[in-house]
C-alpha cells in the first residue's frame, strides 16, 4: 500500500472534442478484429476525417475476416510515460469502398483518397510508398471513448501538482500509410 502522502496518478476520461482531436494529430493505431473465431490486432496507417477512418490495406486476412465480421475497435495512444498518457478507442463498422461500388461509395472513396493524400501527398501516384496497398476502406465511427493518466496527484489532498511534460520521444511517421 503506497504512503498517503506519495504523490499518485489520476486517471479520467477525455471528452469527444479531445478524444478526437487526438485521433487526427495521430496516423498509426490498431486495429482490433474477429479472424477466424479469434481476435486480431494489426497496427496500421490510418488518417481521421469527421465521423470516419479511413485505411489501406493490402488483400488478405483483414479483407477477408471484414468479411464475416465487419463490427471493429480501433485504439490510437499516446504515451509520455508510465502515468502521463492519453488513448482513444473508436468502435464501428468497416466499410469497403471500392472503385467500381454505388456513386455514394466513389464519392466515399474519393473523399477517404483525398484524406490518405493530406497525409501522404504520394498515395495512389507512381511515387506511392505502398503501391501494394489497394484497398481503401473506411470505419464508420458510432462510439468513441477515451481515457488520460495524468502523474504525480497529491494522495492526501487529491490535487495535482503541475509536472512539466516531456516531449515524447516517439517520432512521426512522415511517409506510407
Amino acid at each position: 500500500m503506497p504512503a498517503p502522502n506519495r504523490p499518485r496518478p489520476l486517471f479520467s476520461n477525455l471528452n469527444e472534442r479531445t478524444s478526437r482531436a487526438l485521433l487526427q494529430r495521430n496516423h498509426v493505431g490498431r486495429l482490433c478484429f474477429v479472424n477466424n473465431g479469434q481476435p486480431d490486432v494489426t497496427p496500421v496507417h490510418y488518417v481521421s476525417d469527421g465521423a470516419w477512418i479511413f485505411i489501406r490495406s493490402a488483400p488478405g486476412a483483414k479483407m477477408e475476416a471484414f468479411a464475416h465480421h465487419p463490427y471493429v475497435a480501433f485504439e490510437v495512444d499516446e504515451i509520455a510515460n508510465t502515468f502521463d498518457w492519453r488513448s482513444v478507442v473508436a468502435r464501428g463498422t468497416i466499410y469497403l469502398l471500392p472503385s467500381d461500388g454505388s456513386s455514394l461509395e466513389r464519392k466515399e472513396l474519393d473523399r477517404a483518397i483525398r484524406a490518405l493524400r493530406s497525409f501522404v501527398p504520394a498515395t495512389f501516384t507512381k511515387d506511392d510508398p505502398t503501391p501494394g496497398r489497394e484497398i481503401v476502406y473506411g470505419i464508420h465511427v458510432d462510439e468513441l471513448t477515451g481515457r488520460k493518466a495524468t502523474p504525480h496527484v497529491s494522495a492526501a489532498k487529491g490535487t495535482a501538482r503541475r509536472v512539466p511534460r516531456r516531449p515524447s520521444k516517439a517520432k512521426r511517421v512522415g511517409s506510407g500509410t
